[in-house]
């Protein structure tokens, strides 16, 4: 196939060359960060620079931030009940997470699932924040501490969840917040001090970086979580094992890069999203926009032609050239709705035909010409099937 438009940027981002070159850079170096040597104290350095760079991304202070091999397990590792903050033990006794976070927060958590509550959300898609009140007073009422988990912006409708205010009422009870911002770092601006988190995960390949590397950032460098894995010093002793240092340093100049450009890409990308969704709705009056009325990423759009089930449009839009994702996930033959999309209300018909589109920093005008031609083709002979089903 001669053309692609790649509009699955919330999935992963194609890499950026400032990141290819560092990654083939530090693949060309010997030495272990661990080793005092010269070829070790380089590598040292290599991975010292991205810290520096990816803590810049987010306003952070370098010694908060924490490499892991992705944002799985940064979620992993932040979700603990077990802290440490200076010569304080700090333990949590259960976890509040909103009905919409992703998997990696919903089930990569070191908590026992008796000590897990489920906040719901409102149609939009939003953390109740009534809801969050409520269990936050009740679990200080009954003497256990609270660590609350709200995703940034949904992975799947671009929502933005109003993560400082749930930081402001959750501190007001005494709880460490952590918040996924896998789909916002680098992407539009963020501070970790505005947002008022105590902790955020991020990842390299959301952002244009090589997959295989994430961090988790804490706003106080003396917060530790327990470790995932026990072994060597690395990470300041709070993530053992050799660095995956081509992947850090691929992700430090991903990060510098977003953090460059982050406020005119954001601006850049909202204006290839608007010209898409305006031009779709205009042309298809039967095709459904979540979401379109509330605070959401600038890059994503989810679309929906009820009754035509997603993994056929995306199909359909990859056979035509276009890369999109499916809002529902397809296991043994059965396609189950959104939980998403489940947890906002959605109706059925429309949950099970969700589709999304997200663009990236590597999206041009060219991918939204390409994109509407590729819907004119698809979209009517998907109707006709539906209409004689």
């Amino acid at each position: 196939m001669s053309e692609r438009t790649y509009l699955d940027h919330n999935a992963t981002s194609p890499v950026r060359p400032e990141a290819r070159a560092a990654l083939l850079d530090a693949l060309d170096a010997t030495g272990n960060g661990s080793s005092v040597h010269g070829e070790g104290r380089a590598t040292r350095s290599t991975i010292d620079t991205a810290r520096r760079r990816v803590a810049a991304l987010v306003g952070a202070d370098p010694r908060g931030v924490i490499f892991t091999a992705g944002g799985t397990e940064a979620d992993t590792l932040g979700l603990t009940p077990d802290y440490q903050c200076g010569e304080e033990a700090l333990t949590f006794d259960v976890l509040l997470v909103s009905a919409v976070e992703h998997a990696a927060v919903l089930r990569g958590h070191r908590f026992p699932a008796d000590r897990v509550e489920v906040l719901p959300v409102d149609a939009r898609g939003r953390v109740l924040l009534d809801a969050l009140d409520a269990a936050l007073e009740r679990h200080a009422g009954e003497g256990r501490r609270a660590l609350v988990s709200v995703m940034l912006a949904n992975n799947e409708t671009g929502v933005v969840q109003p993560v400082a205010e749930v930081a402001r009422r959750a501190h007001a009870h005494g709880a460490l917040v952590h918040t996924d911002a896998v789909q916002v770092a680098g992407r539009m601006p963020v501070s970790i001090s505005d947002v008022g988190v105590d902790l955020m995960s991020v990842s390299a390949h959301k952002l244009g970086g090589a997959p295989g590397a994430g961090a988790l950032i804490a706003a106080d460098p003396d917060l530790r979580p327990a470790p995932v894995f026990a072994g060597g010093g690395q990470e300041r002793g709070r993530r053992a094992g050799s660095e995956n240092v081509p992947a850090i340093a691929a992700f430090g100049a991903a990060a510098e890069c977003a953090a460059a450009c982050a406020e005119a890409d954001a601006m850049r990308i909202h204006a290839l999203r608007e010209r898409l969704e305006s031009a779709l709705r205009c042309e298809f009056p039967e095709l459904v926009l979540l979401v379109g009325d509330v605070d959401r990423l600038p890059n994503t759009s989810c679309l929906a032609l009820p009754g035509v089930p997603a993994e056929t449009v995306v199909i359909a839009l990859d056979l035509a050239g276009v890369a999109a994702s499916a809002g529902a996930a397809c296991s043994s033959g059965k396609v189950a709705a959104s939980h998403v999309l489940e947890a906002m209300g959605v109706p059925e018909r429309i949950a099970r035909s969700a589709i999304r589109l997200s663009f990236g920093w590597s999206s041009g005008e060219e991918d939204v010409d390409r994109t509407i031609g590729v819907f004119r083709r698809v979209v009517p002979g998907l109707l006709r099937r539906r209409a004689a089903a």
